[in-house]
């Protein structure tokens, strides 16, 4: 691993192509990891029908949201703080960041796996596998961002492949025992399985016994971070519930049925922002001045692309999409307009979060994520209320599309106060 002094006296030529092969592991990691949830979702689908699918769905938003719980308070400061650092610096953060994530999965998951207990029927079932399998999941997550932090995206691309590759026969054997639960501990199991490969591929072991430590050394950031990603998922989730109160259960998989279909493009999205926020604070090093215009080209290339998938999805005879998601298909197609409109906004704003994350704006980058939350799931759920699930879709797409507009503002100032400082140090020195 090369020093920080060694990296800026690289020619441009040579720090492009860095550059570019960061992003395209970043890229090739993602598509691992979203070509294998895209099975599960797909196989799901057509294996169980749309009530089941949506219990899946309900369970899957509830990761999503102990996922960045972890992020939040693990593997955010770890990327912000240790990325492109020497290896003997990485090493121990990386060891003290992956046991932070798997002590959040081992007491989240025991916190599901009670709750799940007593909920009791096929809801309380899929909320008590979860649980089981939660400190695998987190884990594994931990080690992709551990070896972005690196700069070896190569590691966490067979890592993911990995995972792809165990998944396979764990869902043939899920297929035999059919159920929800059966998929989840599937899905959930062969996480397990590359998170045991994660520590053998960088040689660290996490030390949850170091999560003290960790949380308590980066606090200021990771209390802000856990609140900003907890704030975005917990908004996902209240709106699956709340639309699951309102609709009806099977409107919720119809919703992640529409979402399935933006899969490729939510691969690169993704993919992208597994580097992005340390590409945009070697950004912030080198060329400060550069930076929002970094986060301009990140943010509209995101959107402009996914304007394009959502277009081509519409062009999708319906024999072809119902081959692919059964049942799902009939409602989830008639959703993709709002859906693609509503990934466009967020693939916007994600480069303006780059920057924020960037300039360690912790404040303005926690503010923006509230506002952006609260507009979700009003919109969401006050979509739902006029007009079911199309209305939470439509109102969906407009909070996202106001809270990108948010996330700007606050970036635009969070760069003049940026040129401000370093002014007054320039005239102070």
């Amino acid at each position: 691993m090369t020093t920080e002094e060694e990296r800026t006296t690289r020619p441009a030529g040579s720090a492009r192509r860095a550059l570019a092969g960061r992003l395209s592991w970043g890229l090739a990691d993602q598509a691992a990891s979203s070509i294998s949830n895209f099975a599960v979702g797909i196989y799901v689908a057509r294996s169980l029908g749309l009530t089941a699918f949506g219990l899946f769905s309900l369970a899957w938003v509830t990761y999503g949201v102990v996922l960045n719980v972890s992020r939040g308070l693990a593997t955010d400061p770890l990327v912000v703080r240790f990325s492109g650092v020497p290896d003997a610096d990485w090493r121990p953060a990386a060891a003290r960041a992956s046991g932070t994530a798997l002590g959040v999965g081992a007491a989240l998951g025991a916190a599901s796996l009670a709750a799940g207990l007593a909920l009791g029927g096929a809801l309380g079932t899929a909320f008590a596998c979860l649980g089981v399998v939660l400190p695998g999941l987190l884990l594994q997550d931990a080690w992709r961002f551990a070896f972005f932090a690196a700069g070896d995206g190569r590691k966490a691309f067979v890592n993911d492949v990995v995972w792809a590759v165990a998944l396979v026969p764990a869902l043939v054997a899920a297929a035999r025992v059919g159920g929800v639960p059966a998929f989840l501990l599937a899905w959930g199991g062969s996480a397990a399985v590359a998170a045991a490969y994660g520590c053998v591929q960088s040689g660290v072991r996490p030390r949850p016994g170091g999560a003290r430590a960790w949380l308590r050394d980066h606090r200021d950031l990771g209390s802000r971070y856990l609140v900003e990603n907890v704030t975005n998922s917990g908004a996902s989730q209240l709106r699956a519930y709340g639309l699951g109160a309102i609709v009806g259960v099977g409107a919720v998989g119809v919703v992640r049925g529409a979402e399935l279909l933006l899969g490729p493009f939510l691969a690169v999205l993704m993919g992208l922002s597994l580097v992005t926020v340390a590409e945009a604070a070697r950004v912030l090093r080198r060329a400060p001045h550069r930076l929002g215009t970094f986060c301009l080209l990140l943010g509209g290339g995101q959107a402009v692309a996914a304007l394009l998938w959502g277009g081509a999805l519409l062009l999708v005879p319906d024999a072809a999409g119902a081959f692919v998601l059964g049942d799902v298909w009939s409602g989830a197609s008639g959703l993709v307009v709002p859906v693609t409109v509503g990934v466009a906004a967020a693939g916007l704003g994600t480069g303006a979060a780059a920057g924020l994350r960037a300039l360690g704006a912790a404040r303005r980058s926690l503010r923006s994520q509230l506002v952006a939350s609260a507009c979700y799931v009003a919109g969401g759920l006050g979509g739902a209320a006029l007009a079911g699930t199309s209305g939470s879709a439509w109102g969906v797409a407009a909070a996202t599309s106001a809270g990108s507009a948010v996330w700007w503002l606050h970036l635009r100032s969070a760069l003049r106060e940026n040129h401000e400082n370093s002014l007054t140090e320039a005239r102070t020195s």
